[in-house]
């Protein structure tokens, strides 16, 4: 990777992964590009920042052009609850961005990163440890056009050889940037609220089993797979990756341990309640050691310690 473009930079993903990035390969090399004109200081002070609209394909063609970028980084999304709010929006920046990453990097000769999700999967699926391979019908837009991703990316390396890789992450907690519309935005949102209020609401039933993630793993599994040899990828379109699974009882139970008399309530949110349980509460990543040394370094005692510690209120 000599130039590294970031699209959605200043997302939760988008803000870890850009300045872990640029700590490993050089602030000159990694340029990031998001919708905001005004986005976070961090991203502004360690390097390059221009505003993109990921549907415009010329924009994103002459960027990567004059940067000379060889690997594109692609997170701009609608996550699931903005997107099952406006499908079409989310089908218009979730897939046909995609499309125009992928058309350019086809020109270009660019390599290819795109998230995918466990929100890719639907009520067909295994609940517990979903394999690698199963029948995926998603229940949500969201879920649609992260199917629809993987099976874009897969035509583009097999057609016309895109060095495109996937890996379906679960639910991503982070202490640096708010959550964006997700379900499993509760895990922060409760952090936040044990240092503040020490109280919280929760939008899911206590007893919701999901996959989750710290950031750390999150980045370092997206580098790690760009950074594998090829010819040791058998499954690349797409991985699974997993490191822990909880539900909000359990986060909550976490909390007490370090912030006692923290009280949790609940308030079911039908609409968030029915996405989540159309996910799986676990997944099957043993692909993955195998094929690019995945292992994650955090389960939920050790993120609970550090976002507790890390997190401004």
């Amino acid at each position: 990777m000599k130039k590294i473009l970031v699209t959605g930079a200043t997302g939760q993903f988008g803000t870890a992964l850009t300045q872990a990035l640029r700590e490993r390969y050089g602030t000159g090399k990694v340029i990031a590009a998001g919708h905001k004109r005004n986005p976070a200081p961090c991203l502004l002070k360690s390097g390059p920042y221009l505003t993109l609209d990921v549907r415009e394909r010329n924009r994103l063609m002459k960027i990567v052009r004059e940067f000379g970028i060889d690997t594109i980084y692609h997170l701009a999304a609608l996550l699931s609850v903005r997107a099952e709010e406006d499908p079409e929006r989310a089908w218009d920046v979730n897939v046909n961005g995609l499309r125009n990453v992928l058309e350019v990097a086809r020109h270009r000769s660019c390599a290819v990163f795109q998230p995918g999700s466990i929100g890719a999967s639907g009520p067909a699926a295994p609940r517990d440890k979903i394999p690698q391979l199963t029948n995926r019908r998603p229940a949500t837009m969201y879920g649609v056009t992260k199917v629809t991703g993987e099976l874009l990316c897969n035509y583009y390396s097999h057609r016309y050889r895109v060095n495109a890789r996937v890996v379906r992450f679960p639910g991503l907690i982070s202490h640096e940037t708010m959550p964006g519309g997700g379900i499993t935005d509760y895990a922060v949102e409760m952090f936040l609220a044990a240092l503040a209020e020490k109280e919280y609401t929760c939008f899911l039933a206590p007893d919701t089993l999901l996959d989750m993630m710290y950031m750390p793993d999150a980045v370092r599994a997206a580098i790690a797979v760009m950074e594998a040899r090829p010819e040791a990828l058998g499954d690349r379109n797409a991985f699974n990756v997993s490191a822990m699974a909880f539900t909000p009882e359990e986060l909550a139970a976490a909390i007490r341990e370090h912030v006692p008399g923290f009280k949790v309530s609940y308030e079911v949110d039908p609409v968030r309640q029915a996405i989540a349980d159309s996910w799986p509460n676990r997944v099957d990543d043993g692909a993955a050691p195998g094929q690019w040394d995945w292992q994650p370094e955090y389960d939920l005692e050790t993120t609970t310690r550090e976002m507790l510690e890390k997190l401004i209120v």
